[in-house]
This record gives C-alpha cells, sequence and structure tokens, in this order.
C-alpha cells in the first residue's frame, strides 16, 4: 500500500531533485529506482510499480497535474463534458511498461512484481468531478441522472484498463492489482452495478489474455459488500481496509481465498506494544487461510523506519 516513497528518505531525496509527482512516475528510470528502494532496504517478499491510478484518464484524453497541497486535477471535468469529446493519447501509457521491464529486470528472483490499476468506479468520480472528493457526489448523481452517460465513461475505463494491464503483464509484473479506493461510497445496487460488474469485465478480459497471472481486488469500504465482491468479481485474492474485522472477514469470505490485509497505518505509526498486539491479531484470524501480510490502506508519510523493521522482524521471526 504505497509501498514506495513518503516516508522515506531516499525517495525524498529524489523527489526534490526531480520535482513534481508526474515527472517522477514518468520517468522510467526515476519510477524504477523509487520502485526498488523499499526493496533494498527491507527486503519485502513482493515490489510494488510506483506509478498512479490517474494515469489511465490522462491516456484516455484528460489534461492531468497535480496542485501542491492539493492534489490531482483533472481536465476537462465529465461532469460538463461528454466522454466522447476526449482525445485518447494511449503512448502515455509507454513510460509505465518502460518501468516494469527496467525493474523486472534488477529484481531478485525471489521476489514478487506487482502492477496495479484503479478500478473503473474510482477512476470514474476523479475524471467527472475533476478531482478527488470526500462523498463522489458529483460521479454519484451522474450515475443516477444519466447511466448511459456515466455507463460510457466507465466503458472506456474498462477498455483501458485491460490493455493497461496487459500492458503491465507483459512488460514484466506477475500478479496485477484493481484498487476501487471510492467503493465504500455506493448503495448496494450502485455497488453491484457499478463496482462488481465493471471488475468482473476486466478481470474475466485480463484472464483471458494472461490465465496465469494472479489478479487481487481491493474494495475500500466495501464492509459486508465484501463477499458479494469476491463471488461477483471473482478475482484471484481480496485486499481488505483496516475498519474490517479480520475474524469476521474470514468466516465470512468464500474459503481458500486469499486475503491481503489489514493493519491500520495509524497502528504502524504507533509501534510498540499496540503494534504488535494488531499484528499478532491479523495473523491469528487469517491463520487457516493464504494470507499476504499488509496494510490496509497507504502507508503514511510520517511512519517511522523503525516501526516497519519491526513489523517485519515479527513477520518474519
Amino acid at each position: 500500500m504505497r509501498q514506495a516513497g513518503r516516508y522515506l528518505p531516499e525517495y525524498r531525496e529524489l523527489r526534490a531533485r526531480k520535482g513534481g509527482f508526474l515527472d517522477l512516475a514518468y520517468d522510467p528510470e526515476c519510477a524504477a529506482e523509487v520502485t526498488l528502494q523499499p526493496i533494498r532496504r527491507f527486503g519485502f517478499d513482493g515490489a510494488i510499480l510506483f506509478s498512479d491510478i490517474l494515469v489511465v484518464p490522462h491516456a484516455i484524453g484528460q489534461d492531468l497535474w497535480f496542485e501542491e497541497g492539493e492534489g490531482p486535477r483533472l481536465a476537462p471535468r465529465l461532469a460538463e463534458t461528454d466522454i466522447s469529446a476526449l482525445i485518447g493519447a494511449p503512448e502515455l501509457l509507454q513510460p509505465i511498461y518502460e518501468t516494469v521491464r527496467r525493474v523486472s529486470a534488477a529484481l531478485p528472483p525471489e521476489t514478487t512484481f506487482l502492477g496495479f490499476a484503479g478500478s473503473p468506479w474510482t477512476v470514474a468520480t476523479y475524471m467527472v468531478a475533476g478531482r478527488g472528493s470526500r462523498d463522489q457526489a458529483e460521479a454519484r448523481r451522474l450515475a443516477y441522472r444519466d447511466p448511459a452517460a456515466f455507463g460510457a465513461i466507465i466503458d472506456m475505463i474498462i477498455r483501458t484498463t485491460v490493455t493497461y494491464l496487459s500492458g503491465q503483464i507483459r512488460a514484466g509484473v506477475e500478479a496485477v492489482q484493481l484498487f476501487d479506493s471510492w467503493a465504500g461510497s455506493l448503495s448496494p445496487a450502485q455497488f453491484d452495478r457499478w463496482v462488481i460488474a465493471p471488475n468482473r469485465r476486466i478481470v474475466d478480459e485480463v484472464r483471458a489474455l494472461h490465465p496465469e497471472t494472479p489478479i487481487i481486488g481491493f474494495p475500500k469500504g466495501a464492509g459486508g459488500k465484501l463477499a458479494a465482491y469476491a463471488i461477483g468479481t471473482g478475482v484471484d485474492a481480496i485486499g481488505i481496509d483496516e475498519t474490517v474485522d479480520p475474524v469476521w472477514a474470514h468466516r465470512s469470505l468464500p474459503p481458500e481465498l486469499p486475503v491481503q490485509g489489514n493493519l491500520d497505518p495509524l497502528a504502524l505509526i504507533a509501534g510498540g506494544e499496540a503494534l504488535d498486539r494488531e499484528v499478532d491479531a491479523i495473523l491469528a484470524a487469517f491463520a487457516g487461510r493464504p494470507h499476504i501480510f499488509n496494510l490496509g490502506h497507504g502507508i503514511l508519510p510520517d511512519t517511522p523506519i523503525a516501526h516497519v523493521e519491526r513489523v517485519l522482524e515479527r513477520l518474519q521471526g
């Protein structure tokens, strides 16, 4: 979960030299270096591609930039512009594939390499509003008011995402993850329509092209809809966020389905006995199924490196 960057001094040094986030993400040499930094420092079992979910709308034809201290911006906003007006720029994804090739060649053979993309609902919320939002209200309103127009946005995201993930796999990633960061904002019926169904299409199409590549789904905030997501999308593994009780998840999810998660990033900052207790509880809850230990969401910039080391010692000890 945002394994590379932010909390590492070597990342901050490189970012300061390079400048803007997109300049870093679209530079294969620098993006590969950032991807490899945590592997060199900690020896994690898997490396996660350094990129951003918004490269997909950029490739679809929206302008993308980052406002300092405020986050990403996209234009034109699809709350005001039809998706058909955008002119695609698929060449923007080529540097990402080159990053993958560089990392794949440099990783130790025992280290898995994970690629990723944003899921259609989450990506669409940014495309419609032109930025992130607390409640995704503009996208939700459009989905209710004009489901055909919103469906056209989702369809375009699906097509581009399948191409993007397939390109990552051909370049060298060994598994891919679909991030639905805003899945928790939808009602059950809308969740079925805009989360489960689009992710199912991506899973089916990517699996047809790359049947040996595992696909992980992460519907943040799905809560009680997790089992429906797991069954409905057909993912090979499911990520759960820090709000989910791991005991409940183990009991409720399909047997033998691998689970990824779900340490609270704030527990990682707190450290000490509180951190140890959280780690032990998660390990105990998922002892009866395949489990990828991970955070329940992204690592925070003020995370002490010593606390990351403490977790690794506990997991590997």
